[in-house]
């Protein structure tokens, strides 16, 4: 669905007057902070989230799984073929939960990479058994056509794909057969092994599922066991972030202190305390006859650097006007306020601002020392000692270096 026509579907929805009993409208989306809120609020909402854990991803993707599928190949190898095959789509997408030490860059892997992908494992083995001239499957061919096309596919980063072929070196194989040798890949706390040849149906196999610890370690994506640490971190600060942001904007109890009066405490601070004064862009490039590269790259910063200023006041000019009563709050005034109750960089300066994990608190103090560097080289002389972090584009002034040295 287009973002731009939601606002069309909420004027049409809100002028239906009379419905018919049976009428009923489904709508699904991707994640989006787009989406009408008078839609969200006159809906019944069901959210699908990913299974977590090795074990249930496996499981929820055999459920798709009919008999026919498996009737539509004979061949005795096929059975193993698609658990190896529900492993990889398995593994590949936990790696998502551990962020970049996962994957480079995040990817949507899909239900159709996995149909697509047995379908293709079928029609090898089909071809295999009618002909006589070949031994054994063309494995590099399945590997290439599964770990390029298919899944490879949505891959961009180059590191992804190697990973990617790694993992499918690793379970796609005539070892995978090998009575000799059940384990697919190295053991890690249990024995993650591909079903036996007494395993048969469906019903059997998802038995055989149900054994997968639900608790995966790092080991069986081949990560280390820091990649559980920082996992476990991030969820539960993203929990505790959640949380935050599901609080009321009720006042607190006998002898609490007013949502409010907390929000306006810190945007007098911020207004009176921490902005600065606009930098006179004008005269200070008049100030210089001819500009080094360094000193373009300081006009470029003050530019930058301004906007943000001016945000930075304007909005907290209309959200005090907003919660006295002068101004309608808006949302991006309603999420300005819950940033300041909860300490959070607001996602309007998040805009203009360098890329960053701080907190308000943190974040305020570093626009201070970005403030000074800055106030520093206009007054006093450039420093002999740039602090990279306090600009907005580092690699600006690194480039500036170099043209200097150059020339």
């Amino acid at each position: 669905m287009l973002v731009s026509w939601l606002k069309t579907l909420e004027r049409i929805y809100e002028a239906i007057t009379k419905p018919d009993k049976a009428f009923r409208l489904w709508l699904t989306t991707a994640p989006t902070d787009k989406f009408p809120l008078g839609i969200l609020q006159k809906s019944l909402k069901v959210v699908t989230e990913p299974p977590d854990g090795l074990g249930q991803n496996i499981k929820n993707t055999y459920s798709r799984l009919s008999e026919d599928v498996f009737d539509g190949c004979t061949q005795h190898q096929f059975r193993p073929m698609v658990y190896v095959l529900s492993f990889f789509h398995a593994v590949i997408q936990e790696r998502k939960k551990f962020g970049k030490i996962g994957w480079n860059v995040t990817y949507d892997f899909t239900a159709s990479d996995y149909e697509i992908s047995y379908k293709l494992i079928s029609m090898y083995l089909n071809k295999a058994m009618e002909s006589t001239d070949e031994e054994e499957l063309p494995w590099d061919t399945l590997r290439y056509l599964i770990g390029e096309a298919m899944y490879g596919g949505r891959v961009t980063d180059d590191c992804d794909r190697r990973v990617m072929s790694s993992y499918l070196l690793e379970y796609m194989g005539g070892f995978i057969f090998d009575s000799n040798q059940r384990f697919f890949f190295a053991k890690t706390d249990f024995e993650y092994v591909i079903p036996g040849d007494d395993i048969k149906t469906s019903e059997q196999t998802m038995e055989f599922i149900e054994a997968i610890p639900l608790v995966t370690p790092p080991g069986v994506f081949g990560l280390h066991s820091n990649a559980e640490i920082t996992y476990y971190s991030n969820a539960a600060k993203e929990l505790w972030v959640n949380i935050l942001q599901m609080a009321t904007s009720d006042g607190g109890g006998a002898g609490g202190v007013n949502r409010e009066d907390i929000i306006l405490e810190i945007a007098e601070g911020i207004q009176t305390k921490t902005l600065p004064e606009m930098y006179d862009e004008y005269n200070i490039r008049k100030s210089f006859d001819i500009p080094s590269p360094t000193q373009i790259v300081l006009l470029q910063e003050l530019e930058r650097f301004n906007k943000l200023i001016a945000k930075m006041g304007a909005s907290i000019s209309d959200l005090k006007k907003a919660l006295n009563g002068e101004i309608g709050m808006s949302a991006d005034l309603d999420s300005l306020g819950s940033s300041f109750f909860n300490g959070f960089l607001p996602p309007m300066w998040v805009k203009l601002a360098p890329p960053t994990e701080k907190s308000l608190v943190n974040w305020i103090a570093h626009f201070d020392r970005r403030n000074k560097q800055y106030r520093d080289w206009i007054d006093v002389e450039e420093p002999k000692v740039i602090w990279l972090s306090g600009l907005h584009i580092p690699e600006s002034y690194l480039t500036a270096l170099i043209q200097t040295t150059c020339r």
